[in-house]
């Protein structure tokens, strides 16, 4: 493998092969020659694998930390210290402080809202009765409850949560609402089990910048979007790069910030997917505590990211695929 002065050298998992125009944004904002195409994101996750090489076990392994820290709190142990994993202790406070009314606490069952958000997607969602909602990382069910409401009896919602004890309580509160038009399916959001143009709107909040492939989230968006469908997530975003030390702190990754991409690369990531008109609608700055890392870190986590809620839509002349999958 050859590579310019000075350029350090990575192996990228074939998994990984992107589009050439992602090979050279990668190669321009981190000096690296590569062997296959990917994007910085993956290149993050294999730093903080902590590996001999970077290779996909060591990737696996980041999504086993997450898989395992966010079922701790769904059994309800403390998962980050004396802070919830991309929330807090008192989950009333901090879903108030980030955009949810006392409505919609009282609108779910006991032990749905965890506190693991980080803002609102369901505020500029504008959510229909008898709409699709698809619900990204769902956890115990807090959004997809609480979209199940808007849609009503006609309307459908899907939760998506890699973590068997979050789908386990998502499906007990499911019961306890007799909610019989929500259903939680185990998968991972890089790869959703849903068909092509099968929902109207994707919701999410604070997971995906957990995901070790972002890219591959928002075309799998894209994907499953019906035709002038669109997608409303919560996510944090950096306003400004990270130091070593807080790119490699897992805890921190677990927490939803040492795994967030810059916000211009995270609108990138949208486009780059097919998606259009992606804006983002509310921003403002994210002091929920990460006490498990240090002060140290935390002050430098909590100057340099951002709250946002971001829109997107998918063309009203996307194709449908054939068969049966539109339905």
């Amino acid at each position: 493998m050859t590579s310019s002065k000075g350029a350090a050298h990575l192996f990228i998992p074939a998994n990984y092969v992107r589009s050439e125009a992602n090979a050279a944004f990668l190669e321009k904002k981190l000096g690296i020659r590569i062997t296959a195409r990917t994007f910085n994101t993956v290149t993050k996750l294999i730093e903080l694998s902590q590996g001999e090489g970077p290779n996909m076990d060591n990737l696996l392994n980041i999504r086993d930390v997450v898989r395992e820290k966010y079922g701790q709190a769904a059994r309800g142990e403390s998962c980050c210290g004396t802070s919830g994993c991309c929330g807090a202790t008192n989950v009333e406070d901090i879903a108030t402080a980030i955009g949810y009314s006392e409505d919609d606490l009282n609108a779910v069952p006991d032990g749905a809202n965890l506190g693991l958000g980080c803002g609102n997607p369901l505020e500029f969602a504008d959510v229909q009765p008898g709409e699709s909602v698809l619900d990204l990382g769902s956890g115990a069910g807090f959004d997809a409850f609480l979209a199940w409401r808007r849609v009503g009896p006609l309307g459908r919602v899907i939760g998506v949560d890699m973590t068997p004890d979050m789908l386990a309580k998502a499906r007990a509160n499911a019961e306890t609402l007799n909610a019989k038009n929500v259903e939680f399916r185990e998968g991972i959001i890089e790869d959703l089990p849903l068909k092509d143009s099968a929902v109207d709107l994707v919701i999410s909040n604070c997971v995906i910048n957990l995901s070790t492939d972002k890219p591959q989230v928002f075309r799998e968006i894209a994907r499953v979007l019906r035709p002038g469908g669109r997608m409303l997530v919560s996510d944090l975003v950096l306003n400004r790069p990270l130091s070593e030390e807080l790119k490699n702190n897992v805890e921190a990754y677990v927490g939803c910030v040492s795994g967030a991409s810059l916000k211009e690369e995270y609108i990138t990531y949208a486009l780059q997917a097919g998606l259009t008109e992606v804006e983002i609608v509310h921003e403002s700055n994210y002091d929920v505590g990460l006490d498990s890392i240090g002060e140290t870190l935390r002050n430098e986590a909590l100057e340099a990211i951002s709250s946002v809620k971001v829109r997107a839509y998918k063309p009203q002349n996307s194709e449908c695929c054939s068969g049966d999958c539109c339905e």
